[in-house]
């Protein structure tokens, strides 16, 4: 009992789940994180070398100086029940080895495409394929224009009908926030059976 007789309850702390972020070079896993995250998200960015330059193309991303060489790290409470642990991939090839640890205990995972270089999203989109983890695609609009239209997207990847093509802009929370419930939303849906 508390005082003026009133009986303390304790509060239970929120449900934590683990959701990735994953796909190509430049497509704007970072800035998804560092958006929607309710603390100082974790990044491992390092200057793009003259060496990587000529591996990662930076072409349609000219202003990108920098890569991500292991994982981000941010979260957001949903609610009070529910908090979500977001971790994000590096997109490069050559730091695939990684993807297991990071995506391990995954819930889901939000693979964010580029629809000018759709290329770059297929090792992530045939990974979750493979590995079974339910997935959303989310296309970033840069510049706020999507170069292709959702169903032609959804055409190029070829993904199952189930799997939810949204759009979205990394720079803004409520997209990302959004475009994450769509992932929750599509693997409580795989869970109970469809």
């Amino acid at each position: 009992m508390t005082e003026a007789g009133t009986t303390a309850t304790a509060t239970r702390p929120p449900q934590p789940v683990k959701m990735v972020i994953s796909g190509g070079f430049g497509v704007g896993k970072t800035t998804a994180i560092g958006a929607v995250s309710e603390i100082e998200p974790l990044t491992t960015e390092a200057a793009i070398t003259e060496v990587a330059a000529g591996v990662d193309d930076t072409t349609m991303t000219p202003r990108k100086t920098t890569t991500t060489v292991a994982m981000d790290f941010g979260c957001l409470t949903l609610d009070p029940t529910l908090k979500l642990y977001i971790f994000g991939t590096p997109g490069q090839d050559r730091f695939g080895f990684m993807w297991k640890d990071v995506t391990a205990g995954a819930l889901g995972a939000l693979v964010v495409v580029d629809s000018r270089r759709l290329d770059e999203c297929f090792p992530a989109v045939d990974y979750f394929e493979r590995d079974g983890t339910p997935f959303a695609i989310a296309v970033n609009a840069f510049d706020g224009v999507l170069s292709h239209s959702l169903p032609a997207v959804r055409s190029a990847l070829d993904v199952a009908p189930e799997v939810p093509v949204v759009a979205f802009d990394a720079r803004s929370a409520d997209s990302v926030r959004e475009s994450l419930i769509v992932v929750l939303e599509h693997a409580l849906t795989r869970a109970r059976g469809y």
